[in-house]
């Protein structure tokens, strides 16, 4: 139908223009000759409307390409047809298609006027009557560039979108009090909340692009904390056939809130470091174990050994790289990383060159009721794991420890702290090449089980949202984020080192709470109960990153430094690390801790039940047990 129709709009319009040109008066036409040539400026242009192919689009959804495309054929076949028409001025013949010039110049605006005029007449009519009553919720859009200009666009041009535009937020002085496209453009200090009280606003839509991620997350959290709603415009890679549609606003999330500048990694160090490498990685189904193999899975490695005892999260590991990486060179082993025969035979096997050692006990309740399991896995699979990488010649050895080995005040903690007392003796002992080094950082976002999951399962279950203390604070990275600094920091020194990353800011869990709840759409205190239920056995307010005799010196990466430790015995600490995996699983578990905090004198246990006014600091005098 659109296809007839440009081509009557075309074939008439051509005889207009005819009449135009001599002033309406039917006398001086050769209707006969116009005839002929509008057939054949007709002919012309259908046969560029389907090159163009104006026609494809819907009329009532008409857009800018489409415009554009009318205009191309219509340019282009003025250009046919004055070409032709030269040539049969300079042949002499064919008067048929000898058309005045001044004839294709007023057809070509008055073509043009037709096609384009019609389409935006009806484009108009079908949005006034299929306009139905819609509650449209006031926005505010953050951003009068050309984002934002593109954002507003959308949202006029779609009756059914339910928003509202009161206006732009946007720091450029020369745009405030002004209006943008008809809208009002307001300076960002009038953000507040009588002003959004004023003008009913409850969401804001981020159109901006180009800012660092720290002024962007200040904005957000600016902007949740007044209880907006906040959508962020997505990618312009992302957008539908090159066009933004609304459906395509995303609501940001707590990762938003807490994102930081994107890290720079040394890419041709690290791909280096694991060419044609075989690669083991213990504790691979879990958070960080999982994320480590996804981003290894990118650089060209000979094999990479995953175990883990998780059968099921092991499963749906192997499954996921199959699938969405075709991973070939892959081995999944389910295996208990304390078992000396079967990591023996596994290291003996497989021979890896580096092993990242990421199989834990990390949960702090839990490891203070079962502190036999916490020695157990987490200081026997060091110690284990350690001498088989030096027994087999292994290359490098990269442990993940925790910002909670710090002055320890748990068991979890402790055992972790002691994991780093034995990767630092393995890297001291006589006659070793093995390069072993610890990485250490605080919480990651969204790992199973920690603060992020627990809060949005008690916000989607209508509350209370439980926080153990309003002053408790913790540092936080992102899963992804950790991984990329412990791949980094694998390939940095010469072993014996803690790398400690940058965590930025520590994050006050009241806050974050709150957060998370305006960012699904309630009101703190009013809408879901927010409860304080005091600090867990072994919990501290604050999580430190350095003990006191501890300091740094800078890496290459600003987002990484090099702990400054104090000297230690290697061979003593070897030796009551074995004393206190031989004897652990007979005494009890005061005795335990007890033992523990004589291994380290910094191990104050806020437990009650461990409390025995001990400060560690008696000699912890125990057999030579050989390694």
């Amino acid at each position: 139908m659109i296809f007839l129709y440009d081509g009557w709009v075309i074939f008439f319009t051509f005889l207009i223009s005819y009449l135009l040109r001599f002033n309406f008066e039917p006398a001086a036409v050769d209707f006969t000759i116009a005839i002929r040539q509008a057939l054949i400026v007709t002919g012309v242009y259908y046969g560029f409307e389907l090159i163009f192919r104006p026609f494809a689009g819907i009329i009532r959804h008409t857009t800018i390409r489409d415009v554009f495309n009318i205009i191309v054929a219509t340019t282009s076949s003025l250009g046919l047809l004055l070409a032709l028409t030269i040539i049969s001025r300079r042949i002499g013949s064919y008067e048929v298609i000898n058309i005045p010039l001044s004839i294709l110049l007023i057809h070509f605006v008055t073509a043009n006027a037709f096609l384009l005029t019609t389409r935006i007449i009806i484009k108009m009519f079908y949005e006034m009557v299929s306009v139905k009553p819609v509650h449209k919720k006031n926005v505010i859009i953050y951003g009068a560039g050309s984002m934002g200009v593109i954002v507003s666009r959308v949202i006029m041009s779609d009756t059914s979108s339910g928003y509202h535009i009161v206006g732009f937020l946007d720091n450029n002085k020369k745009l405030q009090h002004k209006n943008l496209e008809g809208i009002p453009v307001y300076d960002p200090k009038r953000l507040t909340g009588k002003f959004l009280e004023k003008h009913q606003v409850k969401t804001m839509i981020y159109a901006i692009r180009d800012i660092a991620v720290s002024e962007k997350t200040s904005i957000y959290r600016f902007a949740v904390n007044l209880g907006l709603e906040v959508l962020e415009v997505p990618a312009v890679n992302t957008w539908l056939n090159g066009q933004l549609q609304l459906t395509q606003l995303k609501r940001i999330n707590v990762q938003d809130l807490l994102s930081r500048e994107p890290i720079q990694l040394n890419m041709k160090r690290i791909a280096d470091g694991l060419k044609n490498k075989t690669i083991l990685v213990t504790g691979a189904a879990g958070s960080i174990g999982s994320e480590i193999v996804r981003q290894l899975t990118c650089f060209d490695v000979e094999k990479l050994i995953l175990i883990d005892n998780a059968e099921t999260p092991m499963f749906h590991l192997e499954n996921e790289l199959q699938e969405h990486y075709g991973y070939a060179p892959l081995r999944t082993i389910l295996g208990d990383v304390t078992d000396e025969i079967r990591m023996d035979e596994i290291f003996n096997e497989y021979r890896p060159d580096i092993v990242f050692h990421a199989a834990a006990y990390k949960h702090v309740t839990l490891m203070e009721e079962n502190p036999y399991e916490a020695v157990r896995v987490n200081v026997g699979s060091s110690l284990l794991l350690t001498r088989l990488s030096m027994k087999y010649g292994t290359e490098k050895f990269v442990m993940v420890s925790t910002d909670k080995a710090v002055n320890p005040t748990n068991v979890m903690g402790a055992s972790k702290r002691i994991c780093e007392m034995i990767v630092r003796a393995r890297s001291m002992s006589v006659g070793n090449t093995t390069q072993f080094v610890i990485t250490r950082f605080g919480n990651v976002l969204d790992s199973n089980g920690s603060v992020i999951p627990i809060f949005r399962k008690q916000i989607e279950q209508g509350g209370p949202v439980t926080v153990t203390h309003p002053e408790i604070r913790r540092y936080f990275m992102t899963i992804p984020e950790a991984c990329q600094l412990v791949l980094e920091a694998g390939f940095m020194g010469i072993g014996g080192e803690i790398f400690v990353f940058e965590m930025g800011e520590p994050v006050n869990i009241y806050n974050l709470a709150k957060q998370m709840i305006r960012l699904s759409g309630y009101e703190p205190d009013l809408d879901i109960k927010i409860e304080f239920t005091g600090l867990r056995p072994g919990e501290k307010l604050y999580e430190e990153l350095l003990t006191s005799e501890e300091n740094t010196v800078p890496t290459h990466n600003p987002k990484i430094k090099i702990a400054k430790v104090s000297p230690m015995d290697p061979e003593m600490v070897i030796s009551n690390v074995h004393s206190l995996l031989c004897s652990y699983h007979t005494i009890s578990e005061y005795d335990l801790v007890k033992r523990i905090k004589m291994m380290i004198p910094e191990f104050h246990s806020t437990n009650k039940k461990y409390l025995d006014g001990s400060d560690g600091s008696r000699p912890f005098e125990v057999e030579v047990y050989p390694d």
